[in-house]
């Protein structure tokens, strides 16, 4: 018998008396302060620890090589006698349950099999491994999200919540965070030609928690709306927003000046539209002054909606800004935009300005994202931070769309490049019944892209234009060229 085993043998014969009922659940101090639950049972307490500390080994809710309290700690912890938990241990340690060992106390065994007996594992191939998890990037919709400004939202963050009142970490106003909502209307009627009152900006958790309240809002209009009609080309779980409410959504179809609004007039049923005006995702035409004015026009005849996802707004190169739609009428358009291209979509941070019609379909119980998120943008805003990252991003992205150009030019002459006037997105237009085949070249090639008819409405005839959205945001600095050279790789 080893000193470790007789040390632990006289663990075991030292005790105190003291019992509780059996069938209790207990919550113990496990290690260096972190709580432990077993529920015990039976009609033995040291039957019920010792079967309780079976099952939590066995089932893996106490992994290999976690420490457990002392069987003085436990024994106070649980109202226990020490030498009843001293006893429970040692028979554990027999099972091959625990290990003890002097210096390291009781511990878990590794080479129990919490999860029991598990399949071989295949190693994953070269090829497995490209579907896995490829090599580079270009999926579309996201920033660089190596770029967070973290010291600077560090600064906002400590500054905010240091300021903050104590009624912030209540349950609150279900439109957000005031402060956030002052800071926005100034921002938004400065940088997007929005006419933004703090009292109708809505603070939500993310673009499509805002979508879905107002799919749920139109229903319940007088009389509610039946049918949205969305721009041809789209993200399908933005449709799914309407569906999921009972609502219809015809498309409208979609060429190089943007959505074709003049339709809206013979679109039967209609009460709202969802449009990217600014610049239409992912086809990237801006949307002509001349259809502009017809879908208010339009809005206005028939006391419709329109719904204006002003995703990507700030990023424009070539000249300044289109502004945003809301401007020519802010009691028929609902402006919505969003931190996750400015910044990251892990914020969860969204906004809408809504007309005074709709402002009366907040709940007290609608949620809305964190409070302190909410204080530390408002402070990032104010200190003049979101500006300055927004520009900084700005001359990065473009830096970035010039060299894409650059190498589609020198490696696939071939392909037409569009939609890059502004935004974080192009796409190369493909020759006819070439997209499927461009792609399995870029799986072969390690690179994630998406074929432009992955965008394409279900309810469109006919097969569309064939061509690759590009992403051109997503990768790092580091990882670029790489990304770069892969997709020039994979193009005919």
């Amino acid at each position: 018998m080893t000193d470790s085993w007789a040390t632990f043998q006289a663990e075991i014969s030292a005790g105190i008396s003291a019992g509780i009922s059996a069938g209790i659940s207990a919550g113990i101090s496990a290690g260096a302060g972190s709580d432990l639950h077993l529920d015990l049972g039976g009609t033995s307490l040291r039957a019920g620890l010792r079967d309780a500390l079976r099952e939590a080994a066995r089932t893996g809710r106490l992994a290999p090589g976690t420490r457990l309290p002392s069987s003085r700690t436990l024994a106070a912890d649980l109202g226990m006698a020490r030498n009843t938990v001293a006893d429970a241990y040692a028979e554990l340690v027999a099972e091959g349950w625990l290990t003890a060992r002097q210096g390291s106390g009781t511990r878990v065994a590794e080479r129990v099999d919490a999860a029991g007996p598990r399949k071989p594992r295949t190693p994953a191939t070269p090829r497995r491994r490209a579907r896995a998890a490829p090599a580079h990037s270009l999926l579309p919709g996201a920033p660089d999200l190596s770029t967070f400004p973290r010291t600077e939202w560090l600064k906002a963050s400590r500054k905010a919540l240091a300021a903050a009142p104590n009624e912030a970490f209540g349950y609150g106003d279900p439109r957000g965070r005031i402060e956030l909502r002052t800071v926005l209307a100034e921002y938004l009627a400065r940088a997007r030609g929005v006419h933004a009152d703090p009292e109708r900006i809505v603070i939500r958790s993310g673009y499509v928690n805002a979508l879905t309240f107002l799919a749920g809002a139109l229903r319940r209009r007088t009389p509610a709306v039946k049918a949205v009609a969305v721009e041809s080309y789209g993200l399908d779980h933005h449709r799914d927003c309407f569906t999921a409410a009972g609502l219809r959504i015809p498309p409208l179809e979609v060429d190089e000046l943007g959505a074709r609004t003049g339709e809206l007039a013979g679109m039967s049923g209609v009460g709202a539209v969802l449009l990217t005006a600014a610049h239409q995702f992912p086809t990237g035409a801006a949307l002509h002054p001349d259809r502009r004015a017809a879908a208010v026009d339009w809005a206005r005849g028939t006391r419709a909606l329109i719904l204006e996802d002003d995703y990507d707004g700030e990023f424009r190169y070539d000249r300044q800004p289109v502004g945003a739609l809301q401007g020519l009428d802010p009691d028929r358009v609902v402006y919505l935009g969003t931190a996750s291209k400015a910044l990251a979509p892990g914020l969860r941070l969204s906004w809408m300005v809504l007309p005074d019609e709709l402002t009366g379909e907040l709940s007290p119980h609608d949620n809305t994202s964190s409070a302190l998120e909410q204080l530390t943008l408002a402070e990032f805003m104010a200190s003049g931070a979101y500006d300055r990252h927004v520009r900084s991003m700005r001359l990065r992205y473009r830096r970035r769309r010039d060299e894409l150009v650059a190498a589609l030019a020198a490696g696939a002459p071939g392909v037409r490049i569009s939609g890059i006037a502004a935004g974080l997105n192009a796409i190369l237009e493909l020759p006819p019944g070439t997209e499927q085949s461009v792609m399995r070249a870029a799986h072969w090639q390690g690179l994630a892209v998406q074929g432009l008819s992955e965008f394409r409405h279900p309810q469109l005839p006919g097969r569309g234009k064939d061509g690759l959205m590009v992403g051109y945001a997503t990768p790092t600095d580091s990882a670029w060229a790489g990304a770069l050279a892969a997709l020039i790789r994979a193009l005919p």
